[in-house]
């Protein structure tokens, strides 16, 4: 716990150190694709299912966001108009989480009945389809003309309100929402429902066969990891303030991939871990290496991690750590013994 406080205490005040604002935008897009890949964690690393469309949501949450604060009419016929006036931005916040977990409840219905590769291939579909319709969709979402002018996110309560414009303002906005994530899926893990999900992930039979309800909490999972995802997308939305079909490219999921297997799948800081390697360091490098040294450093960083550590970084620290704990109790052990004789 201890470590966990100074970790967060060590983030806050990195922009009081770091007054670079370029350096500041590469943390802050870390910390959104570090939220996407701790909840896509809970669905590959704790219920044990392979979804590679999980950016579909992310994206889903960007638009809603998005379209909910500027506006918008659709069309249905000459006489019938649905025409939605701009909403506050916290309150677009909340749609964008409401109907990613509505989707993610469609999607956890739907992965009860197939499994393994028909999974994948359900996942994938919904991302593409999501593409195709912010691409062709033009009168809603401008199409490849992208959303612009998106206001950024603010809070305000009795006459005062705050907008987060500034990079410093929205990196401490990302970092509340990282910490939230996190606590509420480690709560879920440690809870009886993550016990219940994680058996689910490592025999789903004998699972069965002890009464665990498998389409309660695979639904229950694929919501709660879609509203994070969701989330997520919401704040990439209202930081970058344009938005284009390009959030939903296949490269983001394998990105969310590469750092939730690196950083170490099934644990609670793998996503983390892995986030910070990969969300911070390529970006930084662009400041002394060109693209082509860029991508061979890349490449070599996953190549060594996957190679020495298969389980990922976090499970390979933890192994280091215990028997170091193990050594320190053998001592505690070995003075009282020698104490009390």
């Amino acid at each position: 716990m201890l470590a966990r406080i100074v970790a967060v205490a060590l983030f806050c005040v990195l922009p009081l150190l770091i007054g670079d604002a370029y350096v500041l935008h590469i943390m802050v897009m870390a910390g959104i694709f570090t939220v996407v890949a701790m909840s896509l964690n809970l669905v590959l690393g704790y219920l044990g299912q392979a979804s590679l469309g999980h950016i579909g949501f992310f994206g889903v949450g960007a638009y809603v966001s998005a379209l909910c604060s500027l506006g918008f009419e659709i069309r249905f016929s000459s006489s019938f108009v649905l025409a939605v006036d701009p909403k506050p931005v916290l309150l677009s916040f909340l749609f964008a989480v409401l109907i990613t977990a509505f989707l993610g409840w469609c999607i956890g219905k739907l992965s009860f009945r197939v499994r393994g590769a028909y999974f994948v291939i359900v996942t994938i579909s919904f991302a593409e389809v999501a593409r195709i319709v912010a691409l062709n969709w033009i009168s809603l979402t401008q199409g490849p003309m992208a959303l612009t002018n998106i206001p950024p996110l603010s809070i305000g309560a009795f006459g005062w309100e705050y907008t987060f414009y500034s990079k410093a303002s929205n990196y401490y906005l990302v970092l509340f929402v990282g910490v939230v994530t996190y606590v509420l899926i480690r709560r879920l893990v440690q809870s009886r429902i993550g016990r219940a999900m994680m058996s689910l992930r490592d025999n789903e039979t004998l699972a069965l066969s002890v009464g665990v309800d498998v389409t309660r909490y695979l639904v229950l999972g694929a919501c709660l990891s879609a509203a994070m995802a969701g989330a997520a997308g919401s704040l990439y939305a209202h930081y970058m303030r344009i938005i284009d079909p390009d959030v939903f490219l296949f490269v983001y999921t394998v990105t969310l991939l590469i750092m939730i297997v690196t950083g170490g799948k099934g644990t609670l800081l793998g996503p983390v871990v892995g986030g910070i390697l990969f969300g911070v360091i390529p970006p930084l490098l662009r400041e002394v290496a060109g693209p082509e040294l860029q991508w061979i450093f890349y490449g070599i960083l996953m190549i060594v991690i996957v190679m020495f550590l298969p389980q990922g970084v976090v499970p390979a620290l933890s192994r280091v750590r215990v028997p170091w704990h193990g050594r320190s109790w053998l001592r505690r052990t070995s003075a009282r013994s020698e104490g009390s004789s």
